[in-house]
């Protein structure tokens, strides 16, 4: 095995002479996770002022530090206060403050949990909270009101709970795991859990969110893999932020997860100082989809406690996209989102490219700043629809697929009722908050 000078003085400083011949041994990392400042000065070199290791030592009073080794050795030494993993990693004294419009909860995961450990916000979908333990805190992290938890996963008992719900309602097609960190949970637990949930016959697809290959890449095993291969189809979305991240060890575990069949996403956090720079955007999802991975989501860094340093104007990300769309592949393009204070959801924020329109003619604008016009249709025959499918000319042999009732925008477009405003009170989630309270 071939170690970087980096690996092997960290590895041999935390057991002398032979730590290193073990660093591929994720169990190994985890035992030996940074979690305090003098641990991190003798690892690294790096130094602190009395200032500054009292300030961090009352941030981490309040929001713990946890590194594995192998995300330690990534950062510069000779340039840690700029660089991306630091930054990323260890935190300081900004965490402290907390802005007025900053949340604990800032997305009513809490209020749309209908039974411990669901949050049932989307109609067709439920995320489901497996643990609350991940390889690495990470500092922009929007779950910060679960750090005290570090230590917590469910027991079987309480997960059976979310099983449950799931098992009960459905309407829930779509089952995303979360956390915390899915992955972080042994083997065996992962082997049972994805089995009860699979057993469901209305639930067909099971989503693993992780930022397992970004933190701790030697979790990914032939094992794992293989016990994740019984429970297709299984989506898997990483978290990656920058492109230092995408070393030879995260490389080989997406290598092992995208051979294992499953469709690999991505979801980076747009981060004031880390990666708010087109340059570094698409460096990062050029090496994303060269790894088989798509970008998924960019988000806008959410409105939790602490967080007002690493949170960008709007702008920023809406010039991030400027430089993506029409300037590399399709689907190397993330979908910036805001997700959405107090429950909302994912809200898609993107450059407008429709100038304006008329009843014939629509004036559009490229990603060069070229204006064009496409001419709509004349033949076209408007089709009302009043939902009275029996009688629909189209062909609707949608193998058993139900039709919900419209809600939001799509009520108001719809031929099948007569609402001329919108006042969204008292809808489906609402309703199961109430039901729940």
């Amino acid at each position: 095995m071939i170690y970087s000078n980096t690996q092997k003085e960290i590895g041999n400083k935390i057991e002398t002479n032979t730590g290193v011949n073990r660093w591929k041994d994720w169990k190994w990392q985890l035992k030996h996770s940074i979690r305090s400042v003098d641990s991190f000065e003798y690892l690294t070199g790096i130094r602190f002022t009395a200032k500054e290791k009292e300030e961090l030592k009352r941030t981490f009073q309040k929001f713990p530090l946890s590194i594995t080794p192998y995300y330690l050795s990534l950062i510069d030494k000779t340039n840690y206060k700029n660089d991306p993993v630091f930054k990323q990693a260890f935190g300081g004294v900004k965490e402290l403050t907390v802005l007025p419009s900053e949340l604990s909860d800032p997305l009513a995961e809490d209020k749309d949990s209908p039974v411990e450990g669901i949050t049932h916000r989307y109609p067709d979908r439920v995320l489901f909270h497996v643990s609350n333990i991940c390889a690495m805190y990470c500092r922009h992290c929007t779950r910060k009101r679960k750090v005290g938890d570090i230590d917590y996963i469910p027991t079987k008992e309480q997960l059976k709970i979310g099983i449950k719900y799931i098992a009960d309602n459905p309407q829930v097609r779509d089952v995303l795991l979360s956390g915390g960190d899915p992955l972080m949970l042994p083997d065996e637990k992962i082997d049972w859990l994805l089995s009860e949930i699979h057993k469901i016959d209305h639930v067909q697809i099971i989503r693993i969110g992780t930022r397992i290959p970004v933190v701790l890449p030697y979790r990914v095993t032939p094992y794992l893999v293989s016990i994740l291969k019984k429970y297709q189809p299984l989506w898997i979305n990483t978290h990656f932020n920058h492109p230092k991240e995408i070393t030879e060890s995260s490389r080989e575990a997406l290598a092992m997860l995208a051979d294992g069949g499953f469709p690999l996403g991505n979801q980076s956090v747009l981060l004031a100082d880390v990666n708010d720079c087109p340059r570094i955007m698409k460096s990062l999802v050029h090496k994303l989809v060269e790894n088989r991975v798509r970008p998924y989501y960019l988000y806008q860094c959410d409105l939790s406690e602490g967080l007002s340093h690493f949170r960008t104007p709007i702008g920023k990300g809406i010039e991030i996209m400027e430089s993506l769309i029409g300037h590399t592949s399709g689907f190397a393009r993330p979908t910036y989102v805001i997700d959405a204070p107090g429950g909302g959801g994912k809200i898609p924020v993107m450059p407008n490219y429709i100038i304006s329109w008329s009843t014939n003619k629509v004036v559009l604008r490229n990603y060069e700043g070229v204006i064009t016009t496409y001419q709509e249709p004349d033949s076209y025959k408007s089709k009302f629809c009043d939902r009275n499918c029996d009688d629909c000319k189209l062909e609707l042999n949608l193998n058993e697929c139900e039709e919900p009732d419209s809600v939001g925008i799509e009520k108001l477009l719809s031929d099948s009722c007569d609402t001329i405003s919108l006042i969204p009170e008292n809808n489906t989630r609402i309703q199961r908050r109430d039901e729940n309270d």
